[in-house]
């Protein structure tokens, strides 16, 4: 137990000791981390350190250091083993039971103080736990917001998209029917046209059968009567 402590002495939160020191509180603990590692003892509740203005003074020694921090850490530690040596253990009662409260006067005011000390690091934590989680539901309303927004989105445009492959579904199959109905119209064309040059392509042939069956028939018959080849020509 720390004997170094004067009755009444206030104590600091970590926050209150970076603000007093002038430093950030990752440096308040890295420095009491330092302290520690040397041997230098701090009032403690469970893991967490009570400050006192000691050790308000022995963090501000290491800020101010031009030694290495470890050096300045040692004589530091020196320093309080002799306050420790050179006075009284005084004993801060813990709030454990009412069985356990001082009868002394004056340890019950360092008690009471260490109780108001310890309600005041107690409202300090729960209010930052309280604007944390009203900052944590603004935000978890704001992404809820923005997922309906993107969701609402996402859907509207698959829903366009949708409609779009729809439309161009039914163009391209209105559009390969008209293809369709126009070939087949172009095929029914080009058989007529076949089918009247088969026809013209007939005539002919037999215009041409008869022509040289007449022309056969008038080489066989006599000279005298060949005379009238030369009208079969001009008819």
């Amino acid at each position: 137990m720390r004997s170094d402590i004067q009755p009444n002495e206030q104590a600091f939160s970590t926050k209150e000791v970076a603000e007093e020191v002038g430093i950030a509180t990752p440096t308040v603990r890295k420095y009491s981390q330092i302290l520690e590692r040397n041997g230098y003892e701090f009032l403690k509740d469970g893991d967490r350190r009570i400050f006192v203005q000691s050790d308000v003074l022995a963090l501000k020694a290491l800020r101010d250091t031009d030694k290495p921090l470890d050096d300045t850490a040692k004589d530091l530690v020196h320093q309080q083993k002799e306050r420790l040596e050179s006075s009284n253990e005084i004993e801060i009662a813990k709030p454990d039971t009412y069985e356990n409260l001082p009868h002394d006067p004056n340890q019950l005011k360092e008690f009471l103080k260490f109780l108001v000390n310890e309600l005041a690091v107690t409202r300090e934590m729960n209010d930052r736990l309280t604007n944390d989680m009203a900052h944590l539901k603004t935000t978890v309303s704001r992404l809820q917001q923005d997922h309906h927004v993107i969701s609402s989105t996402i859907g509207n445009s698959a829903q366009k998209t949708n409609a779009k492959i729809e439309k161009l579904k039914d163009q391209q199959n209105t559009n390969y029917e008209a293809l369709l109905q126009l070939e087949k119209q172009k095929s029914e064309l080009l058989q007529k046209e076949i089918q009247n040059m088969r026809d013209e392509q007939k005539k002919e042939w037999s215009s041409q059968n008869d022509f040289n069956k007449r022309l056969e028939e008038a080489i066989q018959k006599p000279k005298e009567k060949r005379g009238w080849l030369f009208s079969i020509f001009g008819k």
